[in-house]
């Protein structure tokens, strides 16, 4: 009887030291596992910022260039060299297919045979507009 006993204290103790291990180390393990995620986040970090200078860089290239630099004057600035003239149109429409098709689209889900105020409110409930 007195071997169970032992058996059962030895088993006890093992237990209890495990635990305790459990606890001293459970700490330490998440602080590791948390610095290892927020570095690698920082890394990823880094790479995003190299990447964002390095494009940064290369349009600070292109403004060296007086061609570029020209060019961009004229797009956003409407800037034009001496003796030139300029045009700017309005509202001009972007195809000949806008240009010649009606305003606005017109949707072929309205019936007919209705009176004016049941198409009126028929066209404001439509959603499918035929394209």
């Amino acid at each position: 009887m007195v071997k169970k006993r032992s058996t059962s204290a030895r088993w006890l103790v093992v237990v209890t030291v495990a635990f305790i291990l459990a606890i001293t180390l459970a700490p330490p393990l998440q602080n590791y596992f948390a610095q290892r995620a927020q570095i690698n986040s920082l890394r990823a970090q880094v790479n995003d910022s190299n990447n964002a200078l390095e494009k940064a860089r290369e349009e600070l290239a292109k403004w060296n260039d007086p061609e570029y630099v020209a060019t961009q004057a004229r797009q956003r600035l409407h800037f034009v060299f001496p003796g030139e003239r300029q045009y700017i149109v309005l509202d001009a429409p972007k195809s000949e297919e806008e240009a010649n098709g009606p305003a606005a689209p017109i949707s072929t889900l309205i019936p007919n045979g209705l009176p004016w105020y049941g198409r009126l409110i028929a066209s404001i409930t439509t959603t499918n507009v035929n394209k």
